[in-house]
């Protein structure tokens, strides 16, 4: 028999921008980098002109570091018995940590005005969740992993 699953949550971070506009972006780039290389041969500062290579570079770098993190991907899981955190890197590999639901407390930590940190705690053990959700949805995703905890204990105790 499967136990109910109170809560089942994949967290991965927000991608601002698909890989198509990525593209344009840096077509857009591009173009604007060799009007300003015309620009400059006809003015005779071809010195410049590595420089305009190298914003290109830099910002093609950018994008691939921010398609590389938005891989990222955290799923939690709650049952009767085992509170589960799965996490995915960006080359695919994969961390597990489980505690079980009947000694595992969730904390909030209010860093500054704008920063909050979401935890699980087993004893001395913490984990950090949620780090890619922005402060507000992380007081919500606490609230609602707190209420998960707390009914997949009454279970277990009814």
């Amino acid at each position: 028999m499967a136990l109910p699953i109170y809560m089942d949550r994949v967290i991965a971070p927000h991608r601002s921008l698909s890989p198509q506009g990525a593209a344009v972006l840096l077509g857009v780039m591009m173009a604007f980098n060799v009007m300003v290389a015309i620009f400059l041969l006809a003015v005779r500062a071809p010195v410049v002109l590595p420089f305009l290579g190298l914003d290109v570079l830099a910002l093609w770098l950018a994008l691939r570091a921010s398609d590389r993190a938005a891989r990222r991907v955290e799923r939690v899981q709650v049952t009767a018995e085992a509170v589960t955190v799965s996490r995915e890197d960006e080359k695919g590999a994969r961390t597990v940590w489980t505690s079980p639901t009947a000694f595992t407390r969730v904390g909030v930590d209010h860093l500054g005005e704008h920063e909050t940190r979401v935890r699980l705690m087993i004893y001395r053990k913490r984990l950090t969740l949620a780090r890619a959700l922005g402060p507000d949805e992380r007081e919500r995703f606490a609230g609602d992993l707190q209420n998960a905890i707390r009914a997949a204990r009454s279970e277990r105790w009814s």
